[in-house]
């Protein structure tokens, strides 16, 4: 029984009948972690290629975004862009908005408002152009930011559309995002510099996730990935996804230096991560333990609230793991109460507003528990 027990997949009835996916949160916070020790590690961190795991968030954020759609549309018979986006606009605008204003008044007390071109960024950081800015500011990992909201723009309303068709419904959506996905590596070669390079190939991270999500969702998509659910076979992917994070550096020499063109295989190795985490394997329960989901939680504010964290432990710190540690620590503490006085009560408002929708007669848009969906 044991030995069954260790090498049984799981089945698309379970997966269909998880409504949170606890192991991924903790993925987040190893993700987080990440960026923060590659920003503030220094050399000897070098190896880690931290700044690559944001692709990692990408590739989340596209499979739990369009799981949940799919999951509403079976439920519901089918997709509200409006509780999408009463959902996202109450998760995401209150801290960001926040973080801009406490960083712009720091900047400004301290009379380098515009000598740090803070003046010159906010108009991008308004209007979610973020990644557009291609000069240091003090609120520089807003970036990203910056991709997923034209992208929450667009995919979301995608699926809306082809929710129209009478037959291959699934088929039709993947034969689009699969167009995106080739689009974006066809047009790398050709973008003039690597921050146009850059614009565009985050968005296959993001497309990679949500294809993921689709076959996930369809019991053949399932089948093709099952056997990774396997404890056994989830743990050697979680060992061959720990040898391709340390092999980001010299792959990208292999390809004559542009980083552009690991994001894709990256983000294909964490699609597979994906599938082995959201088994029932050792592997999960190590991601689902307590400390990875508390700072999984918070993932999004300690993200966001790196920089003026580094700004405390700078004056103490020089750049090593030293500062790396204190940096996430002092991070984690901003992002503790921003969970608890900004996030939490701002998600409250929203499935309040929500619920008010309901009662005027619109269909419920998707579980108010935000399922499985605690991402940015």
């Amino acid at each position: 029984m044991i030995v069954r027990s260790w090498w049984r997949p799981l089945d698309h009835a379970e997966f269909r009948a998880s409504s949170w996916f606890p192991g991924l949160t903790g993925l987040r916070a190893l993700a987080a972690l990440a960026v923060v020790f590659f920003h503030y590690g220094g050399p000897v961190v070098d190896r880690l290629q931290g700044w690559i795991a944001v692709q990692l968030f990408f590739v989340l954020s596209g499979f739990l975004i369009t799981t949940l759609a799919l999951r509403e549309e079976d439920r519901t018979g089918r997709i509200s862009l409006r509780g999408f986006y009463v959902r996202r606009v109450f998760r995401i605008l209150p801290v960001y908005f926040l973080l801009l204003g406490l960083t712009a008044l720091a900047v400004t007390l301290a009379g380098t408002y515009h000598a740090s071109r803070l003046a010159d960024a906010v108009p991008f950081y308004l209007t979610f152009f973020n990644e557009v800015v291609d000069y240091n500011t003090p609120y520089p990992t807003s970036w990203s930011l910056g991709v997923e909201e034209k992208f929450y723009l667009v995919w979301p309303a995608l699926l809306v559309l082809t929710s129209f068709a009478r037959s291959r419904k699934s088929l039709l959506r993947a034969v689009i995002g699969a167009g995106v996905v080739c689009f974006v590596l066809g047009v790398l070669p050709l973008a003039p510099s690597a921050q146009w390079a850059s614009l565009s190939v985050h968005y296959c991270s993001l497309v990679i996730g949500c294809l993921l999500g689709l076959a996930l969702h369809h019991p053949r998509g399932f089948a093709v990935f099952r056997p990774l659910t396997s404890p056994a076979a989830a743990v050697l992917v979680a060992l061959g996804f720990v040898v391709l994070q340390f092999s980001v550096k010299p792959l990208g020499q292999s390809l004559g230096g542009h980083w552009q063109y690991v994001v894709p295989i990256y983000a294909a190795g964490s699609a597979l991560l994906l599938v082995a985490v959201i088994a029932q394997s050792p592997v999960r329960r190590l991601l689902a333990s307590r400390p990875f989901t508390f700072v999984g939680d918070r993932s999004y504010a300690l993200y966001l609230a790196q920089t003026g964290a580094a700004g405390v432990t700078g004056l103490l710190l020089p750049t090593g793991l030293a500062k790396a540690a204190a940096t996430s620590a002092v991070a984690l503490l901003f992002a503790c109460g921003l969970r608890r006085w900004v996030e939490l009560p701002a998600i409250a408002y929203g499935r309040r507003l929500l619920a008010k929708l309901l009662a005027k007669g619109e269909r419920a848009p998707a579980d108010a528990r935000q399922g499985p969906a605690r991402v940015r």
